[in-house]
């Protein structure tokens, strides 16, 4: 017991870590400053066909111009840190959907009759496959989770892990093309044509080799849920207040689910209309000046893309709230706009935590430190003499590492790419399964980074369904996806050496080896 009590009193609470880690990274960057620590990037110009070259320098936070960037960009980086808004409004939806008991009666209703396996495997395979609609998927798909769980008396932590894992083991695999994989297959292409200018990299070149290790990850990491983390996660006790009779779905809930599914049917089907394109008065919601249909979708300029958060939002609300006027349990005004702010009851804590890694993220961009280090990892491809296999495994490896300080796929392949695709090439390794290794990479190792943005909404649901005598820190919610990490990049690495070797098709037409 004393134990124990001095391991609470020396727990870091997940700020204070997140301060320690700024204040490392602030120390560093003078210290890196002060030796002249620069790495000189190679780009390709898209026009020129030739490699640009700059210099990045450290820049470093013991400095004038340093404590001023933190002074000034701090409130508005926070106010534009991606995961605050999305999740706020996103958790309007949620609340109204919870309070009036449509979660509760549709989640008994998929899981009251179904293993709890069946229910992890579903919830996995669901977080895998979201990953079309990119980030988004960690805002709607961790609350969500935890919810299912606790309507399911197990430990809602255990949801969110789950669902993490998912997220972000499958966040590379993806065998529909995604807005992002989109965005590296332009950059793959630009750096093909340096070596081949007729060289053309279809759509489809991946599709196989991604079927394969989505049903692989789906199916392990729900084996290693329920084999292994159920017994790891902090055990889940429900209090004496918060138990209650099994709850009976009635003809109330009955009607109230019915009017919900119909009402969520009309909406769905209108913005599915206005999605396809070819179809009279339809593709009113796409960007007609993209080419593939995934970019009209989600480019900048897409009425989908910008609207997307407030679209499912108002799905949301919609299945809310037309379940409550059916189920009677919204009667008038006054219970809808309750419901609407349920979710955001105790969000005090989880807005704090946002706020401190917004600065986290925000300072180790500025000073350039993780910049300089994948661009001293990307050197050593340059530098050795590997070929086939060994040179695969190599470039696994350096993109684990690579994730960890730039989780951000585009911007860690934009540095990559144009040296990576070339050196690949002339090995006779096909620039296709290059990216592959690339996007299998960085699925090992995402869910294991506090610079990843999304990883604080992760720790930020730890933390809240945490209970008082229990404690979750970094390090813990770190430890947690750890062995779905180290599962995952066994998996991934067996995938690779089986296909390089045996020389399967890794999409349609496409090899490994040119």
């Amino acid at each position: 017991m004393n134990v124990n009590k001095i391991k609470q009193k020396i727990t870091l609470h997940p700020i204070m870590a997140i301060l320690i880690i700024v204040g490392i990274i602030t120390i560093l960057s003078g210290i890196l400053s002060l030796f002249d620590a620069q790495a000189t990037i190679k780009k390709i110009n898209p026009t020129s066909f030739e490699y640009k070259t700059s210099i990045t320098e450290v820049s470093s936070l013991i400095s004038i111009s340093g404590l001023k960037y933190i002074f000034t960009s701090t409130v508005s980086n926070f106010v534009a840190f991606a995961p605050l808004s999305s999740l706020i409004i996103i958790l309007i939806g949620v609340g109204i959907m919870d309070k009036s008991g449509f979660l509760k009666t549709a989640f008994t209703l998929l899981s009251k009759k179904s293993k709890k396996n069946t229910v992890t495997f579903v919830l996995v395979f669901i977080s895998i496959i979201l990953g079309v609609i990119g980030d988004l998927s960690y805002i709607i798909l961790i609350p969500l989770s935890a919810i299912l769980f606790s309507y399911g008396k197990r430990n809602p932590s255990l949801g969110i892990i789950a669902s993490f894992a998912g997220l972000t083991c499958g966040s590379g695999i993806s065998f529909i093309l995604t807005s992002v994989d989109s965005s590296l297959l332009s950059l793959t292409q630009l750096a093909t044509n340096m070596i081949d200018p007729n060289y053309i990299i279809k759509t489809t070149s991946f599709v196989i080799i991604m079927i394969v290790a989505f049903l692989l990850l789906a199916f392990l990491i729900t084996e290693l849920t329920e084999k292994y983390m159920v017994y790891k996660v902090d055990k889940f006790e429900i209090e004496e207040t918060e138990v209650e009779e099994e709850f009976s779905i009635g003809k109330k809930e009955k009607k109230g689910l019915a009017l919900a599914i119909i009402a969520g049917l009309i909406y769905l089907l209108f913005f599915l209309y206005n999605i396809i394109p070819g179809l009279p008065f339809s593709g009113k919601l796409l960007d007609d000046s993209q080419t593939f249909y995934i970019d009209k979708l989600f480019s900048y300029n897409s009425f989908f893309s910008t609207g997307f958060v407030f679209i499912v939002t108002m799905f949301f609300i919609i299945l809310g709230f037309f379940y409550g006027i059916g189920a009677k349990t919204i009667k008038n005004n006054r219970d809808l706009c309750e419901d609407l702010g349920h979710s955001l009851d105790g969000i005090g804590k989880i807005l704090v935590l946002i706020f401190f890694s917004s600065i986290l993220i925000n300072v180790f961009k500025y000073t350039n430190i993780g910049t300089i280090i994948v661009t001293f990892l990307v050197s050593i491809i340059d530098k050795v003499s590997f070929t086939g296999l060994p040179l695969i495994i190599l470039l696994y490896i350096i993109i684990i590492i690579s994730t960890i300080f730039i989780p951000t796929s585009l911007t860690k392949w934009s540095i990559i790419s144009g040296s990576v695709i070339p050196s690949l090439i002339e090995a006779g390794i096909t620039p296709e399964f290059a990216q592959v290794i690339f996007r299998f990479g960085e699925s090992v190792s995402l869910g294991l980074t506090p610079l990843f943005s999304y990883f604080v909404v992760y720790l930020a649901f730890l933390e809240k369904y945490n209970q008082k005598k229990q404690s979750i820190h970094l390090l813990k919610a770190i430890k947690y996806q750890l062995p779905y990490s180290i599962m995952t990049f066994l998996v991934l690495l067996t995938i690779l050496i089986v296909w390089y070797i045996v020389g399967l098709p890794i999409g349609v037409g496409v090899y490994p080896s040119l």
